[in-house]
């Protein structure tokens, strides 16, 4: 299995993508708080991460922060959230 590579990048005005597949907890919590400090405030954040006890800390860093989660997939294990930064 190749090693993972964490990647975040500006997919359009006020849109940004963390793509942690590949890695568990606590790295993708601690990268998806990394890029939200990034954002301001109505800017969006897709995460798209593979290990499904990461869900619970990307919901709890929403209740927490007051970010809304604004969708949630899973498509065959593989998982991509939205976040709009309060």
């Amino acid at each position: 299995m190749a090693a993972a590579n964490i990647s975040f990048v500006k997919r359009d005005d006020g849109v940004y993508q963390l793509n942690a597949v590949g890695y568990g907890c606590p790295h993708v919590q601690i990268y998806t708080e990394k890029a939200l400090k990034k954002l301001s405030s109505g800017e969006e954040l897709e995460i798209i991460f593979d290990n499904p006890s990461s869900g619970s800390s990307i919901a709890f860093i929403c209740k927490v922060e007051g970010h809304a989660l604004t969708e949630d997939k899973n498509d065959a294990g593989t998982f991509t959230w939205r976040i709009r930064k309060a």
